[in-house]
Parts: C-alpha cells; sequence; structure tokens
C-alpha cells in the first residue's frame, strides 16, 4: 500500500502545471470529448510507465544496495530542482485527427511523457520498491488525479491553480525523498 501511496503523490504533485497536463487541457477545448481523452491518457500512460517501471526493476537489479540509495537520491533532488521550473508545450498541436480523438491523445500523451519528469519518477520509484506492479498503477492513478480534472473542467479552473505554489510543494516532496533516500538505513 506505501508503494502505491508514495507513487501516486510524487506523480500527481509533479504532474501538476506539466506539459502533458497542459496537453490534456489543450486537447479537450479542441476536441471537447472527454471520455476519450480521458481513455487516451489512461492507455497512453499505462503505456510509458509500464516501459519506465520496467527499466527502473532493471535499474534496481543493476546496481548494489548502496549504489542504488545514491543514485535514487540524487535523482530525486534532481527531479526537485526540475520541477521549480515550469513546463511549456514544446510544439504546437497539429489538428490532424483522421484516427480519431483517442487515437490522437495516446500518441500524444506517450511521446510527451518520454523524458518527462513523472517518467523519470517513475523509473526511480520502480528501482527503490520491488512491487512493480504497485509502482505502475501507483503513478498511473496519480497521472490521472492530475490530469482528468483538467479535462473535465477545462479552460474554467485553470487560471484558478496556483501553479507557482503547486511547483514549490512537488519540488519539496521531491526533496524530501531524495533526502530520505541518502540518509543510511531511513525506508520511505
Amino acid at each position: 500500500m506505501e508503494t502505491i501511496l508514495v507513487s501516486t503523490l510524487a506523480v500527481a504533485i509533479g504532474e501538476i502545471g506539466d506539459k502533458t497536463q497542459l496537453l490534456a487541457l489543450i486537447l479537450t477545448l479542441r476536441f471537447r470529448q472527454p471520455l476519450p481523452i480521458i481513455a487516451g491518457i489512461l492507455v497512453a500512460t499505462l503505456a510509458n510507465h509500464g516501459l519506465a517501471g520496467l527499466a527502473g526493476h532493471w535499474i534496481r537489479e543493476l546496481l548494489s544496495p548502496d549504489m542504488l540509495r545514491w543514485v535514487l537520491g540524487l535523482s530525486f533532488i534532481g527531479v526537485a530542482i526540475w520541477a521549480l521550473f515550469p513546463d511549456r508545450m514544446d510544439d504546437d498541436i497539429e489538428h490532424r485527427h483522421a484516427y480519431g480523438v483517442f487515437m490522437v491523445t495516446l500518441i500524444m500523451f506517450f511521446i510527451a511523457e518520454i523524458g518527462d519528469k513523472t517518467q523519470v519518477a517513475t523509473v526511480m520509484l520502480a528501482a527503490r520498491f520491488p512491487d512493480l506492479l504497485s509502482v505502475i498503477c501507483g503513478t498511473t492513478l496519480g497521472m490521472l488525479i492530475a490530469d482528468v480534472p483538467a479535462v473535465l473542467l477545462g479552460k474554467a479552473a485553470s487560471p484558478q491553480l496556483p501553479l507557482k505554489a503547486i511547483r514549490f510543494l512537488s519540488a519539496g516532496i521531491f526533496l524530501v525523498l531524495g533526502v530520505l533516500a541518502l540518509v543510511s538505513g531511513v525506508e520511505f
């Protein structure tokens, strides 16, 4: 249960104001079809975080416990610093949607998550916790907790979110996770 809770919290907070959350909002404004967008986010996140989780699990097997502790601690601190800077969309959305809203969302989300801080967090969490399925379920749930409201509420709620404060909270959580990983003998 701890694995799911930590994974969910880390990704839900880390996703606020992230480019994929902005992508969810843009897709909602463009297509106005929330159900296929949510389904696309779910499938893309499961696929992307599944691969990231496998990479993290492999790293867990590859590194000694002491080396893993240092890699995880420094990686979480790196993500904390990264979280302080707001994400921007890299490219404008192409308005071609021959494959439907679901496929456009699935493809765009999968690609947007590559190298994203929530994907990196998934790799680190899978390296940290032995229960790979719980990590993937937790990170996917965290992504949905952050992105589904963006889809459902659309443009109306976005100006109300204190994104700067949320970025600082996210950075603080990742910093705490990094420090806890570095402190010898402390489990989180």
